[in-house]
Protein backbone atom coordinates (compact mmCIF):
# COMPACT_ATOMS: atom_id res chain seq x y z
CA UNK A 1 0.00 0.00 0.00
CA UNK A 2 1.78 3.19 -0.90
CA UNK A 3 2.22 6.61 1.31
CA UNK A 4 -0.86 8.60 -0.68
CA UNK A 5 -3.28 6.13 0.73
CA UNK A 6 -2.21 5.63 4.38
CA UNK A 7 -2.28 9.20 4.94
CA UNK A 8 -4.35 12.58 4.66
CA UNK A 9 -6.81 12.99 1.29
CA UNK A 10 -6.02 9.32 0.35
CA UNK A 11 -7.13 7.97 3.35
CA UNK A 12 -9.87 10.12 3.61
CA UNK A 13 -11.02 8.95 0.48
CA UNK A 14 -10.82 5.40 1.24
CA UNK A 15 -13.46 6.35 3.99
CA UNK A 16 -15.58 8.03 2.23
CA UNK A 17 -16.10 5.82 -0.34
CA UNK A 18 -16.98 2.88 2.14
CA UNK A 19 -19.38 5.49 4.33
CA UNK A 20 -20.87 6.83 0.90
CA UNK A 21 -22.30 3.05 -0.15
CA UNK A 22 -24.52 3.41 3.31
CA UNK A 23 -24.45 6.72 4.87
CA UNK A 24 -26.76 6.13 7.84
CA UNK A 25 -25.02 3.34 9.32
CA UNK A 26 -23.54 3.59 12.61
CA UNK A 27 -20.34 5.07 13.46
CA UNK A 28 -20.14 2.90 16.52
CA UNK A 29 -21.13 -0.13 17.61
CA UNK A 30 -24.09 0.76 19.20
CA UNK A 31 -23.64 0.71 23.48
CA UNK A 32 -26.39 1.88 25.86
CA UNK A 33 -23.70 4.95 27.19
CA UNK A 34 -23.10 6.53 23.26
CA UNK A 35 -26.28 5.56 21.11
CA UNK A 36 -26.53 5.23 17.66
CA UNK A 37 -23.98 7.29 15.79
CA UNK A 38 -24.71 7.88 12.21
CA UNK A 39 -21.70 8.77 9.75
CA UNK A 40 -24.09 11.03 7.81
CA UNK A 41 -27.57 12.32 9.30
CA UNK A 42 -29.67 11.73 6.28
CA UNK A 43 -28.30 12.52 2.71
CA UNK A 44 -24.94 14.01 2.50
CA UNK A 45 -24.80 17.68 2.48
CA UNK A 46 -21.75 19.06 0.99
CA UNK A 47 -20.12 22.58 1.92
CA UNK A 48 -20.65 24.91 -0.87
CA UNK A 49 -17.89 25.00 -3.15
CA UNK A 50 -17.17 28.95 -3.41
CA UNK A 51 -17.34 29.02 0.74
CA UNK A 52 -15.20 25.73 1.20
CA UNK A 53 -12.75 27.34 -1.39
CA UNK A 54 -12.26 30.26 0.74
CA UNK A 55 -13.14 28.50 4.54
CA UNK A 56 -10.07 28.78 6.92
CA UNK A 57 -10.58 28.64 11.35
CA UNK A 58 -11.00 31.86 12.77
CA UNK A 59 -7.66 32.13 13.72
CA UNK A 60 -6.70 32.54 10.11
CA UNK A 61 -5.13 28.61 10.03
CA UNK A 62 -5.76 26.97 6.80
CA UNK A 63 -8.32 23.87 6.96
CA UNK A 64 -6.48 20.51 7.11
CA UNK A 65 -6.86 18.49 3.63
CA UNK A 66 -8.65 15.61 5.25
CA UNK A 67 -11.03 18.52 6.52
CA UNK A 68 -11.74 19.93 3.25
CA UNK A 69 -11.64 16.64 1.43
CA UNK A 70 -14.72 15.26 4.31
CA UNK A 71 -16.40 18.73 3.73
CA UNK A 72 -16.60 18.24 0.30
CA UNK A 73 -18.97 15.08 1.01
CA UNK A 74 -20.39 15.80 3.80
CA UNK A 75 -21.30 18.57 6.86
CA UNK A 76 -23.63 16.45 8.84
CA UNK A 77 -21.29 15.04 11.17
CA UNK A 78 -19.68 18.29 11.90
CA UNK A 79 -22.63 20.43 12.25
CA UNK A 80 -24.33 17.53 14.86
CA UNK A 81 -20.95 18.15 16.85
CA UNK A 82 -21.81 21.79 16.53
CA UNK A 83 -18.78 23.23 14.22
CA UNK A 84 -20.87 25.73 12.77
CA UNK A 85 -21.82 29.66 14.03
CA UNK A 86 -25.35 30.53 12.79
CA UNK A 87 -23.69 32.84 9.68
CA UNK A 88 -21.76 29.41 8.60
CA UNK A 89 -18.35 30.13 10.12
CA UNK A 90 -16.56 27.96 12.65
CA UNK A 91 -17.54 28.29 15.88
CA UNK A 92 -14.02 26.72 17.88
CA UNK A 93 -13.95 26.27 21.73
CA UNK A 94 -11.18 26.97 23.63
CA UNK A 95 -10.72 23.58 25.18
CA UNK A 96 -11.03 24.50 29.26
CA UNK A 97 -14.40 25.37 27.33
CA UNK A 98 -15.18 22.84 25.28
CA UNK A 99 -14.96 20.52 28.40
CA UNK A 100 -16.85 22.20 30.79
CA UNK A 101 -19.63 22.30 27.80
CA UNK A 102 -19.74 18.76 26.88
CA UNK A 103 -18.20 17.01 31.26
CA UNK A 104 -19.69 20.26 33.25
CA UNK A 105 -17.83 21.95 36.39
CA UNK A 106 -15.42 21.57 37.94
CA UNK A 107 -13.70 19.64 34.95
CA UNK A 108 -13.27 22.42 32.56
CA UNK A 109 -11.88 24.54 34.65
CA UNK A 110 -9.34 21.48 35.34
CA UNK A 111 -8.11 22.38 31.80
CA UNK A 112 -7.53 26.17 31.70
CA UNK A 113 -3.81 25.61 31.77
CA UNK A 114 -4.58 24.05 28.38
CA UNK A 115 -6.80 26.69 26.71
CA UNK A 116 -3.81 29.02 25.98
CA UNK A 117 -2.51 26.00 23.90
CA UNK A 118 -5.78 24.32 22.22
CA UNK A 119 -7.30 27.40 21.89
CA UNK A 120 -9.39 26.43 18.87
CA UNK A 121 -11.18 23.24 19.44
CA UNK A 122 -14.16 21.11 18.00
CA UNK A 123 -15.53 18.10 18.98
CA UNK A 124 -15.70 14.68 17.67
CA UNK A 125 -17.96 11.46 17.83
CA UNK A 126 -16.58 8.69 20.50
CA UNK A 127 -15.98 8.03 23.80
CA UNK A 128 -18.05 7.70 26.82
CA UNK A 129 -16.62 9.56 29.78
CA UNK A 130 -13.97 10.72 27.49
CA UNK A 131 -13.93 13.20 24.40
CA UNK A 132 -12.44 13.21 21.15
CA UNK A 133 -11.13 16.68 20.19
CA UNK A 134 -9.56 18.18 16.72
CA UNK A 135 -7.45 20.72 18.37
CA UNK A 136 -6.20 23.09 15.56
CA UNK A 137 -2.85 24.84 15.86
CA UNK A 138 0.51 23.33 15.02
CA UNK A 139 0.20 21.30 12.27
CA UNK A 140 2.24 18.25 11.59
CA UNK A 141 4.13 17.73 8.08
CA UNK A 142 1.21 16.67 5.99
CA UNK A 143 -0.96 20.17 7.21
CA UNK A 144 -3.32 17.86 9.31
CA UNK A 145 -4.11 18.75 13.31
CA UNK A 146 -3.52 16.30 16.27
CA UNK A 147 -7.07 15.04 17.48
CA UNK A 148 -7.13 14.42 21.60
CA UNK A 149 -8.40 12.19 23.89
CA UNK A 150 -9.75 14.18 26.88
CA UNK A 151 -10.24 11.93 30.09
CA UNK A 152 -11.53 13.02 33.39
CA UNK A 153 -12.22 9.41 34.81
CA UNK A 154 -9.41 9.51 36.98
CA UNK A 155 -7.15 12.75 37.31
CA UNK A 156 -7.78 15.30 34.47
CA UNK A 157 -6.10 14.15 31.13
CA UNK A 158 -5.60 15.16 27.35
CA UNK A 159 -3.19 13.18 25.29
CA UNK A 160 -2.51 12.40 21.30
CA UNK A 161 -4.80 9.86 20.05
CA UNK A 162 -4.89 10.29 16.16
CA UNK A 163 -2.14 12.60 14.13
CA UNK A 164 -5.01 13.83 12.04
CA UNK A 165 -9.29 13.75 11.00
CA UNK A 166 -7.73 11.23 8.40
CA UNK A 167 -6.49 8.66 10.70
CA UNK A 168 -9.82 9.32 13.21
CA UNK A 169 -12.21 8.59 10.36
CA UNK A 170 -10.33 5.80 8.88
CA UNK A 171 -9.59 3.62 12.46
CA UNK A 172 -13.45 4.00 13.17
CA UNK A 173 -14.12 3.27 9.69
CA UNK A 174 -11.61 -0.03 10.39
CA UNK A 175 -9.09 1.18 7.84
CA UNK A 176 -6.23 1.45 10.27
CA UNK A 177 -6.32 -1.37 13.51
CA UNK A 178 -5.03 -0.39 16.77
CA UNK A 179 -6.83 -1.88 20.23
CA UNK A 180 -5.75 1.26 22.16
CA UNK A 181 -4.56 -0.19 25.28
CA UNK A 182 -3.82 3.50 25.99
CA UNK A 183 -4.75 6.36 24.49
CA UNK A 184 -1.48 7.60 22.64
CA UNK A 185 -1.07 3.51 21.35
CA UNK A 186 -0.19 4.68 17.72
CA UNK A 187 2.99 6.85 18.31
CA UNK A 188 4.50 3.06 18.16
CA UNK A 189 2.92 2.98 15.12
CA UNK A 190 4.84 2.02 12.18
CA UNK A 191 2.70 4.05 9.61
CA UNK A 192 1.48 6.86 12.31
CA UNK A 193 4.25 6.82 14.82
CA UNK A 194 6.25 9.66 13.19
CA UNK A 195 2.92 11.91 12.81
CA UNK A 196 2.79 11.12 16.18
CA UNK A 197 5.92 12.51 17.36
CA UNK A 198 5.90 15.52 15.65
CA UNK A 199 2.61 16.28 17.01
CA UNK A 200 4.32 15.69 20.55
CA UNK A 201 7.09 18.26 19.93
CA UNK A 202 4.62 20.57 18.49
CA UNK A 203 1.75 19.88 20.97
CA UNK A 204 2.99 18.82 24.69
CA UNK A 205 6.51 19.74 24.16
CA UNK A 206 7.53 16.41 23.37
CA UNK A 207 5.49 14.71 25.71
CA UNK A 208 2.47 12.42 24.32
CA UNK A 209 0.26 14.15 26.86
CA UNK A 210 -0.77 16.26 29.70
CA UNK A 211 -1.96 15.33 33.27
CA UNK A 212 -3.50 17.42 35.57
CA UNK A 213 -2.10 20.15 37.32
CA UNK A 214 -1.64 21.30 33.49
Amino acid sequence: MTEEVRHGVGLTRRVIESVRTEPGRAMFEPVAWVGYTPWVAGEPRPMDKEALAAAVFPSGRPLSPSLREWLAFDTTLFERCGWFAEDGGFAPRPLDELVGDELGQPWGETFEGLAERFSECFLLPGGSDSRRVLAVGAADSLGEYPVLALDVDDMPYAGLMYPGFDVYVAEVAGFVQCEFETYTDLSSDAVYGRRMREHAVRSFSGQLCAEYPF
